[in-house]
């Protein structure tokens, strides 16, 4: 199982994310994400089996730099996403 995120400053959400999918015992859980604090990254080397960064820049500052549109998801959207991948089966 792949795990992807956004980016990682202080890991919290892919932390939760990665215990939780533990619970489901995927063969293999792998952790990616496009660009994370070099700290943060190095610690999910032992909490994943594989852990994936495209850059671990010294001086992080946050997701949102990493990207060139980092809009923010509605909650309605989410609620949109997550009713469609309900009745699709996913």
């Amino acid at each position: 199982m792949i795990l992807v995120d956004d980016g990682m400053a202080t890991g919290s959400s892919m932390r939760v994310a990665v215990v939780a999918l533990r619970k489901r015992q995927p063969a293999r859980l792998i952790v990616a994400v496009p660009a994370g604090a070099p700290e943060t990254c190095d610690e999910f080397r032992a909490e994943a089996d594989e852990a994936v960064y495209g850059a671990t820049p010294e001086w992080f500052a946050g997701v949102g730099k990493w990207h060139h549109d980092f809009y923010q998801t509605s909650d309605d959207e989410v609620r949109l996403l997550l009713a469609q991948a309900d009745r699709s089966g996913r």
